[in-house]
C-alpha cells in the first residue's frame, strides 16, 4: 500500500513514463496505466522500485469506461488517490479533414477527450472533500496543437486538445471548493515515439532545428512541469494551462 497515489494514464512511455518516475521520486505510489505494452510498463515499475519507490502497472484502454473503472478500482487497492495525470492520448496519420473517416474522428475524441473526462470524473469522486476525500490534483496533458490547429495534418487531434483546455478551466471552477486543483500542460514538439505512431518517425529530427529554441523538448521537461503543478508550490494555481513548448505556440 502507498500513502498517496498518483495515476498516470499512458504511463508506459514518453511523457507518461517520465511523469511516473518523477512522481515516485516525489513520494507518490504510482499506478502506471498502459493500453497494450506490458513490457514497457513493467520497465517503468522496475525503475521506480529500483529507486526505492512504489508502483504497479495496470492495463486499461482509456477509450473504454469499463477499463477506466477497473483502473481506478486497482488504484483504490493500492492506496488513497491524491493525483491524476491525464496523459494517455493518440494521434493518427497526417491527413486533411476531407480525407478523415468518421470512425477516425470518433476514436480520436473517445480516447483523447472522453477518456480524460471519465478519468477525471472518477478522480473527483475519490478526492472531493464534499464526498469524504482529502482533496488532490489533476493535470491534463493538452498540446500546442490546440492553439495552432493542426491544419492539413491533425485537425481532429488539435480539436480534441482544444476541448481538453476548455475542460480544464471548467472543471477547475467546478471543484474549486472541493479541495481539488485542476491544471494542464501544453507540450510542443517533444522527443517521444508518439510521432512514429502518427506515421512521422523523423518529425523531431526534421522540425527540431527550425523550432524557436532550435530543438525539441524532452519528456522529462514536460514531466517536471506536471509535478510542479501538482506540488504545494503551485497551491494557488488552478485552471492554469502551462505551455511547455519552447515558444512554439507564440512565435512564427
Amino acid at each position: 500500500m502507498a500513502d498517496r497515489v498518483m495515476i498516470v494514464t499512458g504511463g508506459s512511455r514518453g511523457i507518461g513514463a517520465a511523469t511516473a518516475i518523477l512522481g515516485a521520486a516525489a513520494g507518490y505510489g504510482v499506478v502506471v496505466n498502459y493500453a497494450s505494452n506490458r513490457e514497457a510498463a513493467d520497465r517503468v515499475v522496475a525503475e521506480i522500485e529500483a529507486g526505492g519507490g512504489k508502483a504497479i502497472a495496470v492495463q486499461g484502454d482509456v477509450g473504454s469506461e469499463a477499463d477506466i473503472l477497473a483502473l481506478f478500482e486497482a488504484s483504490d487497492r493500492f492506496g488513497p488517490l491524491a493525483a491524476l495525470v491525464n496523459n494517455a492520448g493518440i494521434v493518427d496519420g497526417a491527413a486533411p479533414l476531407a480525407e478523415m473517416s468518421a470512425a477516425r474522428i470518433e476514436r480520436m475524441l473517445r480516447v483523447n477527450l472522453t477518456g480524460s473526462l471519465v478519468c477525471a470524473r472518477e478522480a473527483v469522486r475519490r478526492m472531493s472533500t464534499k464526498r469524504g476525500g482529502k482533496g488532490g490534483g489533476i493535470v491534463n496533458v493538452s498540446s500546442v496543437a490546440a492553439k495552432l490547429g493542426g491544419a492539413g495534418q491533425y485537425v481532429d487531434y488539435a480539436a480534441s486538445k482544444g476541448a481538453i483546455d476548455t475542460f480544464t478551466v471548467g472543471l477547475a471552477k467546478e471543484v474549486i471548493e472541493e479541495g481539488i486543483r485542476v491544471c494542464a500542460v501544453r507540450p510542443g514538439i517533444i522527443d517521444t515515439d508518439i510521432h512514429a505512431s502518427g506515421g512521422q518517425p523523423n518529425r523531431v529530427a526534421e522540425m527540431g532545428p527550425g523550432l524557436p529554441m532550435r530543438r525539441a523538448g524532452t519528456a522529462e521537461e514536460v514531466a517536471r512541469a506536471i509535478l510542479w503543478l501538482l506540488s504545494p508550490e503551485a497551491s494557488y494555481s488552478t485552471g492554469a494551462i502551462l505551455d511547455v513548448s519552447g515558444a512554439r505556440s507564440i512565435l512564427p
